[in-house]
């Protein structure tokens, strides 16, 4: 019996690291790039028991995928095919397996495009983060708004129907007014799916630098200097989902809207506990209840034998207690919630006996709702998410012992 399996490939190449990226990716010459593609291929061409699987979506991420030639993402797509069987090749339908490419603005014509089509590309995720030229420009992106454009239209006249674009708020000296012109300007594309995320001061970055002691000033509740203020970004969420909502853009998860039929497949099945392999540097993978990761040494990956790729760099065998939080973690990012009877059917165990009083404490102080079935955050629940899902934690028995009642 075959079991449905994601796949991710990893391509850590930009044209130029974002001020406030700290992803595994940077810049590299046209040797460096083949000898990966090379490495990449010799992975996935190793990896074992493939036939135990069937493949239901295949994502190209990054770094900027779309900064390989062509001809190297063909390359790659062509083995994984050999590799693995694919849903459609059971059914029938080729549209059944969403395959994903993420492209940034300036890396991609029409002609590269228009290959990806060919190749059987039909999800493109376009990084634009602001229709604003000075935002773009303080982000450290390579490209403007009217670059954008081409290569949406691009896009578009090529044949893909089907396309994300990432938003970012939040951004320092950005307004209610300006994020809301952004949201404006890309609604009226009408693309298929956006993601808007809020923008992370993340430590290592020039962005880390500039503006930490705003974000703390931020968290101490004092009013930041550059930064938008607390309730700037509160008014900057709440009019993404209604702006979106407005467009017939329905919000499935935190910080992803789409039309229906549009949500993304590998996100969602990522979220809901399908497994996945990763191949590239620095990927992860989720088989057989372990979590693996590979190296993320740029020449140890590029020399390593087939084998050694497989047998990958670190391994965790997940508990129970593991795969509980994130059933819960992963669950309650998506607006459907946890289903009390998906949980029991999977760990033998319900809510109640693992968590104990600690649902209906969030439901009391208006975080959590409950309707049938299922459980899921309340807009303020979303608002203080990461104290949510921290509520789900189980670090140990005698914690696991605090949550269940008598």
């Amino acid at each position: 019996m075959t079991r449905e399996l994601e796949i991710y490939i990893h391509i850590p190449f930009c044209v130029r690291k974002c001020a406030y990226c700290d992803f595994l990716s940077g810049p590299a010459d046209q040797k460096t790039q083949e000898q990966y593609t090379d490495a990449l291929i010799r992975e996935i061409q190793a990896f074992p028991n493939a036939e135990q699987y069937v493949v239901c979506s295949v994502f190209i991420g990054g770094g900027t995928p779309s900064v390989l030639s062509q001809e190297a993402i063909g390359r790659i797509l062509e083995v994984v095919r050999r590799k693995f069987h694919f849903v459609s090749e059971i059914d029938g339908d080729f549209g059944s397996v969403e395959i994903t490419i993420e492209c940034n603005p300036g890396t991609a014509g029409e002609e590269k495009l228009s290959y990806y089509r060919k190749i059987g590309i039909n999800r493109l995720s376009l990084g634009l983060q602001s229709a604003d030229n000075q935002e773009l420009a303080l982000l450290g992106r390579i490209h403007t708004w009217e670059a954008f454009l081409e290569t949406y239209h691009a896009a578009r006249r090529v044949g893909f129907t089907n396309i994300n674009i990432d938003l970012m708020s939040g951004l320092p000296g950005q307004s209610v007014v300006s994020w809301e012109r952004t949201l404006d300007q890309v609604l009226a594309l009408e693309p298929e799916h956006i993601s808007a995320y809020s923008l992370i001061i993340e430590e290592g970055t020039p962005f880390y630098t500039r503006y930490r002691k705003d974000e703390e000033l931020r968290d101490q509740g004092e009013e930041p200097e550059l930064l938008p203020s607390e309730e700037a970004e509160r008014q900057m969420y709440a009019r993404t989902e209604e702006k979106l909502l407005e467009h017939g853009m329905h919000r499935y998860e935190i910080s992803n809207y789409a039309k229906p039929g549009f949500a993304c497949r590998h996100n969602d099945g990522y979220w809901t506990g399908v497994w996945y392999a990763g191949f590239g540097l620095g990927a992860s993978s989720l088989l057989n209840h372990t979590r693996y990761r590979n190296t993320e040494h740029m020449e140890e990956y590029l020399t390593a034998a087939p084998e050694q790729l497989v047998g990958y760099r670190e391994t965790e065998a997940l508990t129970q207690n593991d795969e509980m939080e994130e059933f819960m973690f992963l669950g309650l990012r998506r607006m459907a919630g946890v289903s009390e009877s998906e949980f029991e059917k999977r760990f033998r165990r319900t809510i109640r006996e693992v968590y104990g009083e600690t649902p209906d404490s969030l439901i009391r102080h208006g975080l959590l709702a409950r309707k049938g079935d299922r459980y899921f955050l309340t807009p303020e629940g979303m608002n203080l998410s990461n104290y949510v899902m921290s509520e789900f934690i189980l670090t140990s028995s005698e914690q696991q012992q605090k949550h269940r009642t008598d």
